[in-house]
């Protein structure tokens, strides 16, 4: 490392980085001497990340095959080659199994599921020609978590936690270590915009009850995942692989207020 800097020499690709834990997870990496691809489907919003350091923007929607292949190719042709990568891009529908429709859930296996795995099939090749690489995803406490109305969205979350352990299993040999963070509820706009768009007529009562169903009293803050997701990233978890690391203030410790 150089001069302390836990992230000198090595460039990460985080997808959904605009806002939210995707930005905090930028600002973290970035602050400790990585160069930061800040990729968002809103390319307005990631040119406008407002963050430090030596930073790229580029407008991505990891449901496009097209545009990934052109953007591993551009990253390589100028020198910027992620040997991190961070899928943190997601979607989300609520509902229970009988209320969530056909439509609706092959939309969320489209960004969850096969977009993680498009994200890290474009640029795992290259990590592995470079020797080896970190790919952090980030999963949900719903995927390891039976929660209320969340059928589709913690299947595809439950998915990405083993295509983690896939992914660290059969490319160690490689140099690639793959972990994966499943956050409970963090205090975003993804997560006041789904609630807006899905309990409208009681949205302020319903994130409180978000709040009060961690024990702690409140909803994880980004930065806090934010801070998880350095170690992971970070030279000093290079013993860590396959791993999957609970970001949820105390609700699987047991014995917590009921769920909303």
């Amino acid at each position: 490392m150089d001069g302390g800097m836990r992230m000198a020499g090595r460039t990460a690709l985080i997808t959904g980085a605009a806002r939210g834990i995707g930005r905090a997870i930028a600002a973290a990496l970035a602050a400790e001497g990585a160069r930061v691809i800040v990729s968002d489907r809103d390319g307005d919003a990631a040119a406008a990340h407002g963050l430090a350091g030596e930073i790229r923007a580029e407008a991505l929607d990891i449901t496009d095959a097209a545009r990934l292949e052109a953007l591993a190719r551009d990253l390589a042709a100028d020198g910027w080659t992620p040997d991190v990568l961070v899928n943190n891009a997601a979607a989300i529908t609520v509902g229970d199994l009988l209320h969530t429709t056909p439509e609706a859930l092959r939309a969320v296996l489209a960004v969850n599921v096969e977009g993680t795995f498009a994200v890290t099939r474009a640029f795992l090749p290259a990590m592995i020609a470079g020797g080896g690489g970190t790919i952090l995803n980030l999963a949900s406490l719903a995927g390891i978590h039976g929660m209320r109305e969340r059928f589709a969205y913690g299947a595809t979350k439950a998915a990405i936690v083993q295509m983690t352990r896939a992914i660290a299993v059969d490319y160690v040999a490689h140099g690639i270590r793959a972990n994966c963070i499943c956050p409970a509820r963090v205090r975003t706009a993804f997560v006041e915009d789904y609630v807006r768009q899905y309990y409208p007529d009681r949205a302020e009562s319903y994130l409180e009850a978000l709040r009060r169903y961690q024990p702690i009293g409140r909803m994880v803050e980004p930065e806090e995942v934010a801070a998880m997701a350095l170690y992971l990233c970070a030279p000093e978890s290079v013993a860590v692989t396959g791993g999957v690391f609970v970001i949820d203030g105390g609700v699987t410790a047991g014995d917590g207020p009921g769920a909303p």
